[in-house]
């Protein structure tokens, strides 16, 4: 295309013009022009017809997008024209994202595929509203649907504030877009959300069942919700674990999806029976016994139903209404969708701190409730056992709701939050000496509880959250992240609950939320999760500001109950002092660590002594374990490091990457020497340590001949330890001609280095790269946050020099 102001447009650009202009009349003929012709046409084409040319030639064998693919192709057969660079249309959609979206991508470096990358965001600014698509010619077509067109390429969609787009998506109109991000879509994501309105959670659980029930999303991210909606965290929670009760989320029933209506009759009939047993057993407290494959024995304990908590479970009498249209819908029965009667969670038993009530009150309450709302139960739940009439006399049924066809907010607890009324005891001493326990759980602080006071340790199970005994209804995501998302006790209970049967989960991520003692639920729903035989749970990281529990001991607790575990995280910036010293029986009877598949263990201490004694025996379960760092642990002295490196040494034979960050090593040059010339190790890291503190030169020397002889160390980064000029030149010499090294990775970030000190750093690496000639496999050198802005000139003089010789990042 001619540039403007260059001259009249050539002839072939006034027929390019005219041709595209005539698309819709000329398409097949365009399409079986020469490439070169084509190479001078694609860039004058709209996006509709830009994005056809791509269909086109993959109908053709050929392809213009995937310039790789196409040289395969022609490699094949042994003919490799000039032409085949031009026929990429990389550049093309690469200048329309420039022109349209007037930005640089994150990491542009990295993207493959500028048609995707293009039509993925121009998908998501089309929905927000923050794209126009008269704003250029390029992106106008009467066959053109910005939505429909551009939906087929989106892998990643974020949700914005308002949840601006979502009643969008699920009008009628945009059916087909929405069938085309169910095939397509891996990650949904939600940023900066605020309160929503009835109207809109009724779209969203619509788009979510879709999504997520019916449809490919494997992840779904939470990002900055400062003051969270909690029906709204429920119910994109709930969804995204295969839980959905329409009933109380839509605005109207309005019967099974398409989808939903053709599963199997076999599963309805199935599922219908599992849950007239299951509200027998919720209604009349029969005693369950949690089936735990392996842990059989342990597992097998019968479970008391206690009257824990205030509200009826919502499960528990079905809305014969509901029953009615369900049973009757197109003439076929649906699998467990709208009662969700068969909720898995409806036969579980948990003891709930805030939401337990002192038995007076309870009964009081239970008192003043009408005859006609205590028989107000179905049919199936009005059949009491005749061992259990004598035992339930003694106390009155408690009111049950009536669900409307209008959901109230907070019946999503009811949903996802069940808690039985009713106590079902074998003997009634065992009752009373329950319900004081009990009481006693209730009175407890909740800085004060602990995992064992919430049934987090016990082998066999929680006491606190159960085991789920169905599975999901539905289909349920593979990762959960939720950033800097505040979570209130009901919403950790929540949560807990809802991760004791999330096979699904292979990634959990809660990062900042401020669980504070409410940690112990999302442990007690770990550990219910672990007695799954079809668990996938594979990554955990947990973040905070303040530790309410050690972090080792945290690590200690997690693996024991998760010892299948490949990538365990936990950071906390600070230590939480609670009144008098740390909580009663925290994690004090810790189990022992079976042998894990841990691989990556990353530990951030928040000021804490290293716990030798408890980080030990984390390493010898994990013998697998490649990845090891440590962050800001306090060292009480250096024979406890001694013993870990030694620990290291002989239980983790295949650990490759071991990091220091903000721990103090200057009073352990010794144990730093032994490290650098471990021959197993490839990637070492003392980011602020404070090597050298107190060190003499002798240490940079020793240092230097270590790393010298060491020819399996591949990556060498020594961020923050003050290095200055003097110590970075010295370091060139690793480098030297008589040199084994294989260092291939450098770091010496925020090291205090000037421009007169890089460029004779880079004339002595210059020198001994030469030498060495092609045995030098030095690629890339980190020079961030150093003072080179003192001297500009002679900082780009040395950055020139060494670019020309290995990756330089100094920005």
């Amino acid at each position: 295309m001619e540039e403007p102001g260059s001259g009249p447009p050539s002839l072939f650009a006034l027929s390019g013009a005219a041709v595209s202009s005539s698309m819709g009349a000329l398409e097949s003929e365009v399409w079986a022009l020469p490439a070169h012709i084509l190479h001078g046409l694609l860039p004058l084409l709209n996006v509709y017809y830009l994005e056809r040319a791509e269909d086109a030639a993959a109908s053709k064998g050929r392809s213009f997008g995937n310039r790789r693919y196409y040289l395969q192709q022609l490699q094949s057969r042994r003919s490799i024209p000039s032409l085949c660079q031009r026929l990429s249309t990389q550049p093309i959609w690469r200048k329309l994202w420039n022109d349209v979206m007037k930005t640089r991508p994150p990491k542009s470096e990295h993207i493959t595929c500028w048609r995707k990358k293009f039509l993925e965001t121009f998908f998501s600014n089309i929905l927000h509203g923050v794209l126009d698509v008269s704003s250029d010619q390029r992106l106008n077509d009467d066959r053109f649907s910005p939505l429909l067109h551009s939906s087929q390429h989106v892998t990643q969609l974020t949700i914005l504030n308002m949840l601006q787009g979502v009643t969008e998506l699920t009008a009628e109109r945009n059916r087909r877009v929405v069938e085309n991000l169910a095939g397509c879509l891996k990650t949904l994501k939600f940023r900066h959300l605020l309160s929503s309105d009835l109207s809109i959670r009724h779209s969203l659980s619509l788009l979510l069942h879709r999504l997520i029930h019916h449809g490919a999303v494997n992840q779904v991210s939470v990002y900055s919700w400062p003051v969270p909606d909690t029906v709204l965290l429920v119910l994109i929670l709930s969804m995204s674990a295969g839980f959905w009760h329409p009933s109380k989320t839509l605005m109207h029933h309005c019967g099974p999806c398409s989808l939903c209506r053709k599963e199997p009759d076999s599963q309805t009939q199935k599922s219908t029976q599992d849950d007239l047993v299951d509200s027998k057993h919720l209604c009349h407290g029969h005693t369950e016994k949690l089936e735990m494959g392996q842990h059989g024995s342990h597992e097998s304990s019968s479970i008391k139903i206690q009257n824990a908590s205030t509200k009826v479970p919502a499960e528990a009498n079905p809305d014969p209404k509901a029953s009615t249209e369900l049973k009757g819908s197109s003439g076929s029965k649906t699998p467990m969708l709208y009662g969700l009667r068969n909720h898995p969670l409806r036969n579980r038993v948990r003891h709930d701190v805030s939401c337990t009530m002192p038995p007076e009150q309870y009964n009081a309450e239970r008192e003043s409730s009408s005859p006609s709302e205590r028989s107000s139960a179905g049919p199936a739940l009005r059949t009491p056992h005749k061992k259990l009439k004598c035992s339930s006399r003694r106390k009155r049924r408690s009111p049950r709701r009536n669900w409307g066809l209008c959901a109230d907010p907070e019946d999503l607890y009811d949903f996802v939050f069940t808690v039985a009324r009713e106590a079902a005891t074998e003997t009634l001493n065992e009752s009373v000496h329950e319900r004081e326990n009990l009481d006693s759980l209730a009175s407890t602080p909740a800085d004060r509880l602990s995992c064992e006071s919430l049934g987090c340790m016990g082998r066999g199970g929680s006491s606190g959250i159960l085991s789920l005994k169905a599975a999901a209804p539905f289909r349920s995501i593979a990762t959960l992240e939720l950033f800097s998302v505040p979570l209130t006790g009901d919403a950790c209970r929540t949560l807990g609950n809802l991760l004791s049967s999330w096979t699904s989960l292979e990634s959990l991520v809660l990062s900042y939320n401020g669980l504070g003692a409410n940690i112990f639920c999302i442990l007690s729903g770990l550990r219910a999760l672990s007695h799954h035989n079809d668990r996938r749970l594979r990554v955990v990281r947990v973040s905070d500001v303040f530790s309410h529990v050690p972090s080792v001991e945290l690590v200690h607790c997690i693996l024991s109950a998760f010892p299948w575990l490949r990538t365990l995280s936990v950071s906390f910036d600070l230590k939480h002092h609670l009144e008098g010293s740390r909580p009663e029986g925290s994690l004090s009877s810790l189990e022992e660590i079976p042998e894990s598949c841990l691989e990556q263990l990353e530990i951030r201490f928040p000021r804490e002594p290293l716990q030798t004694a408890l980080l030990l025996p984390v390493l010898k379960a994990s013998r697998s374990l490649q990845q090891l760092s440590l962050d800001s642990a306090a060292l009480p002295c250096p024979q406890e490091f001694g013993l870990l490196l030694q620990a290291l040494k002989e239980r983790n034979p295949d650990l490759k990457k071991l990091s220091f960050h903000d721990v103090n090593l200057a009073d352990h040059q010794e144990e730093v020497l032994l490290l650098l010339q471990d021959p197993i190790l490839q990637e070492i890291t003392f980011s602020f340590c404070r090597l050298f503190e107190s060190s003499t030169a002798e240490f940079l020397s020793e240092i230097i001949n270590v790393v010298k002889r060491n020819s399996s160390l591949k990556s060498l980064k020594l961020p923050g330890n003050r290095l200055g000029n003097h110590r970075l030149v010295a370091l060139a010499d690793i480098f030297s001609e008589d040199s084994s090294s294989s260092i291939c990775q450098l770091d010496v970030s925020s090291n205090c280095i000037k421009p007169d000190g890089l460029l004779e750093f880079t004339k002595k690496l210059e020198s001994h790269l030469l030498q060495r000639g092609e045995r030098a496999k030095f690629t890339h050198l980190r020079l961030f946050q150093n003072w080179l802005d003192q001297d500009v000139a002679t900082a780009q003089e040395a950055l020139q020099r060494l670019r020309a010789v290995c990756s330089v990042v100094a920005c």
